[in-house]
């Protein structure tokens, strides 16, 4: 069952970019300029903070909070307990992209506007600091470095953490596909990274090896942000509509979810199998063979889930953050 806890009206449209949840904390961008700190249990306000403008990332790392606001180009240190300014730095115009890593910032390289740069997260100290401008996707950490690549071209490259050099390449066999803004790669427990190619095709970067590998090519179109591993499953969002939920392992298809409207692509496990969202603002409850077992409209349109805490999701919607408690069906 379904169970709305909390609303907050955001008064203006959310965004996934200016949200981050944790199991302890709630962070979300609302009223045009301010950042806001919740307690996850009743959406109470922590705190409420100025920080200028939609912003491009927020990231919670530990205590800190991360984020680039659009109007100023700074990446702001906030305490993520009190909302109080730790450190402000100046990586460039339109940074964008924000991933921390072992007690490492590594900010820029969004659509090619600022160059990759390196700082210390308990400083905003510069570390390094790429010699050019290069467009990649949201950077993915691994223990050897960073997974960077440029969206629309045949490679995926390894850059070291230390100093930001060439580690290792690997050809893709089709054009990087890398949303806007959101995960180009998606970690496996095993080490492993799965990674979208052209219109259909998910392949897998293991630092271990040279070459791609091939993990599905899919039946139909997927959405740019398409694929979600969870409960050890790949779910690939269909461009018109639909999942197909495939087993990594072998690429072998276990379902087909069919719905008229098209996915959220972010897929939250629950109790006795997992929750899915359609953009019209309905809630879906999938269980572990596939079934749809319940489906709710909640609001007007969601644009994205989170998984807070097991079985309680956050939903961020056309203008308002929702806490939904999610029961095992009796």
């Amino acid at each position: 069952m379904f169970k709305v806890c909390w609303e907050r009206p955001l008064h203006q449209a959310g965004s996934p970019s200016a949200m981050a949840v944790t199991a302890r904390h709630i962070v979300v961008h609302e009223r045009s300029t301010r950042l806001v700190g919740f307690e996850p249990a009743d959406g109470s306000v922590r705190w409420d903070v100025p920080v200028g403008t939609w912003p491009y990332a927020v990231v919670i790392d530990g205590p800190y909070c991360l984020v680039i606001p659009q109007t100023i180009s700074r990446l702001l240190c906030l305490d993520v307990e009190t909302g109080e300014a730790v450190w402000q730095a100046e990586p460039g115009s339109l940074p964008g992209h924000v991933v921390v890593d072992e007690g490492l910032v590594l900010v820029g390289g969004w659509r090619g506007y600022t160059s990759l740069s390196a700082l210390d997260l308990r400083t905003g100290a510069v570390r390094w600091q790429a010699g050019e401008h290069g467009s990649t996707v949201l950077p993915a950490a691994t223990e050897a470095g960073f997974l960077v690549g440029k969206p629309g071209h045949e490679s995926v490259r390894l850059i070291d953490r230390g100093d930001g050099r060439e580690l290792a390449a690997w050809s893709l066999p089709e054009p990087l596909v890398g949303p806007d803004i959101g995960p180009a790669f998606r970690a496996e427990d095993d080490g492993g990274f799965l990674v979208r190619c052209g219109d259909r095709l998910v392949v897998r970067i293991t630092l271990s090896e040279t070459k791609a590998e091939t993990v599905v090519r899919a039946e139909r179109d997927l959405m740019p942000r398409a694929v979600d591993l969870c409960g050890g499953l790949l779910w690939l969002a269909e461009r018109r509509g639909g999942y197909t939920v495939v087993d990594p392992s072998d690429g072998a298809e276990r379902w087909r979810v069919q719905h008229d409207r098209r996915f959220v692509p972010s897929v939250a496990s629950v109790d006795g199998g997992f929750a899915i969202a359609d953009e019209g603002g309905s809630l879906l409850r999938v269980d572990l063979a596939g079934g749809v077992n319940e489906r709710v409209r909640i609001t007007q349109r969601i644009r994205d889930v989170r998984e807070q805490v097991p079985s309680r999701l956050v939903l961020l919607t056309k203008g308002t953050l929702i806490a939904v408690d999610v029961k095992e069906p009796r």
